[in-house]
């Protein structure tokens, strides 16, 4: 079944992700494709940048609620993190640590006291033969305490919603071109 052009659709994690088999227990684990339309680009940091600069304003609205609630526990907030994108010396994509890039595949994402995550942009051939090319994007989530666990339960609608949303916006603009 060919990768549709403009919906996210829920596929198991791939199997050539840096993150698949990143962490020994994982809390919460997804990952939403899309298809690429032929000549869209195939970089992966591009097509990255190109999906959290172009996010719906009401992610934007919802990650500062998560701001205001998370900074009670002492948690890293989206407005901390950007501030890190000035003076840090690694590498970061939007408000996300860059942790490794390949020709195919970005995986970004941040440590912290009561969880770690990662999130993979993958660029691949579909899952089928014929089935035209595709953009993954897959979040792992490794849980640390119990504050981890509750956080995750309770914002997983919300970052299944966010994916979801983001791909869909991205590909209603219109991918970036190839080189």
């Amino acid at each position: 079944m060919p990768i549709e052009l403009s919906f996210a659709t829920p596929v198991a994690l791939p199997a050539q992700s840096g993150i698949t088999r990143l962490y020994p227990s994982v809390n919460l684990a997804d990952a939403f494709a899309i298809g690429l339309p032929s000549g869209a680009s195939d970089d992966p940091d591009l097509l990255a940048r190109f999906i959290f600069a172009n996010q719906p304003a009401w992610i934007g609205k919802l990650t500062s609620l998560r701001d205001v609630i998370v900074a009670r526990f002492g948690l890293k907030t989206a407005r901390h993190l950007a501030t890190l994108a000035h003076v840090a010396k690694a590498e970061r994509l939007g408000i996300f640590k860059v942790y490794s890039t390949s020709e195919t595949e970005v995986v970004v994402g941040e440590d912290d006291t009561h969880l770690d995550f990662r999130l993979s942009i993958l660029c691949s051939a579909g899952p089928e033969p014929d089935s035209g090319r595709a953009l993954t994007l897959s979040t792992v989530v490794h849980c640390h305490n119990r504050l981890g666990r509750v956080y995750i339960f309770c914002i997983a609608p919300f970052h299944r919603m966010v994916v979801k949303a983001s791909l869909r916006r991205a590909a209603r603009i219109g991918w970036p071109v190839g080189a």
